[in-house]
């Protein structure tokens, strides 16, 4: 991983009920050449620009910067006359006859690990091809690109990416472009789609700007990320010590786990393996608090590795435990690979009951040292 993830922005233009598109074959236009020319700006100004599989299937887009002398501006700094062109697919279902793949500069796919043979035996040399694990993973994306150089990622849609980085709390700033009239339709698709969003009513998002451009209100807001502090990582740090203690296993990670209450003191540790060859880290530390211990209600648990959403030699996974703690707040350093579970889905459970899940991207390295025998 890097600790230099690009900022993220996504642009999206609405209808005045919250529509994309509309149910027919045609595409909806939304923006007005004006609109139109302040996302070229926006493409101009970003290093890659981002799409999901659905959106070229659907629209076809081309995803350019149109105005010469904005590529001029761009080949003059010395960078390329496009940004990169980035694109999103869970199933690798990609038409290499599209016109995504044949205008432009670089191109990318990030995918599952498991459909990347199947995607690169399609596209051949039109994109390089990335896996993100089991699943479609926006943080190991947004490592990537991080890794490229990609410090500005504009994310242009659908739906289901806005979801996406907006779930997974990936988000910077929303350029949202709000056109003068109404879809009504409830099958058209909508900006976002059902999901658990950390910008709730509790967690306002920054209104920046509101501008009339023609008879479109562009609304820009500013999303905080939820921020590690300099406390998160040292708590953190106690955690992959706490890891480097694990009886050795070649079947299984050692994880180290620790919980502190809300003043900043700690309650309670445990790592793998501690009392017994199936106890994982979460489940050690939580079995030695009382389940009502009152210090679990504000407390974060601090793990090295994501929690289990699905185990062999227990009834309970450690994200269900998590959540039955009352816990509020998971800092953990890596998602855990598909080694010995194809899908974790801990962070994923855990998102979806309200609690706060962070990751340490640069601690991340030093937590897969200690289980470097399992590579």
């Amino acid at each position: 991983m890097t600790d230099r993830r690009p900022y993220v922005l996504l642009s999206v233009a609405a209808s005045v009920d919250g529509h994309i598109d509309d149910s027919t074959s045609e595409r909806l236009l939304l923006s007005t050449p004006e609109d139109f020319d302040r996302v070229d700006q926006l493409r101009a100004d970003s290093d890659a620009v981002l799409v999901g599989a659905g959106t070229l299937r659907r629209d076809n887009p081309r995803l350019l910067v149109n105005s010469p002398e904005r590529r001029a501006q761009r080949q003059a700094k010395g960078f390329p006359a496009y940004p990169l062109k980035v694109a999103l697919t869970g199933s690798g279902d990609l038409d290499p006859g599209l016109r995504f793949w044949h205008h432009g500069d670089g191109k990318v796919v990030y995918a599952p690990s498991a459909a990347v043979p199947q995607i690169r035996a399609r596209l051949g040399v039109l994109a390089d091809v990335v896996g993100t694990g089991a699943r479609l993973d926006p943080g190991a994306v947004l490592d990537d690109l991080g890794e490229r150089g990609v410090r500005r990622l504009m994310v242009e849609g659908g739906g289901a990416m806005h979801t996406l980085f907006l779930t997974a709390g990936l988000v910077d700033e929303i350029q949202l472009a709000v056109a003068p009239f109404f879809v009504g339709e409830d099958s058209a698709p909508r900006f976002v789609r059902a999901g658990h969003f950390p910008q709730d009513a509790l967690h306002r998002m920054t209104l920046a700007e509101t501008r009339a451009i023609g008879d479109i209100a562009l609304l820009r807001y500013l999303v905080a990320r939820p921020p590690l502090t300099a406390a998160d990582r040292r708590w953190l740090a106690f955690a992959i010590q706490e890891s480097r203690l694990c009886p050795p296993s070649s079947t299984a990670y050692s994880v180290g786990a620790v919980i502190v209450a809300e003043d900043g003191t700690e309650i309670a540790r445990g790592h793998s393996r501690e009392s017994d060859p199936q106890v994982h880290a979460e489940e050690a530390a939580l079995a030695k608090l009382a389940p009502d211990d009152p210090r679990l209600r504000g407390a974060t648990l601090y793990t090295t590795l994501e929690p289990c959403s699905r185990r062999a030699s227990r009834p309970v996974p450690c994200a269900q435990l998590v959540l039955a703690s009352g816990i509020r707040r998971v800092v953990l350093a890596w998602r855990e690979p598909a080694l010995f579970v194809a899908d974790c889905q801990g962070v994923e459970l855990l998102e979806q009951a309200g609690i706060s899940v962070l990751e340490c991207p640069e601690l991340a390295a030093e937590a897969r040292e200690v289980n470097a025998h399992l590579a």
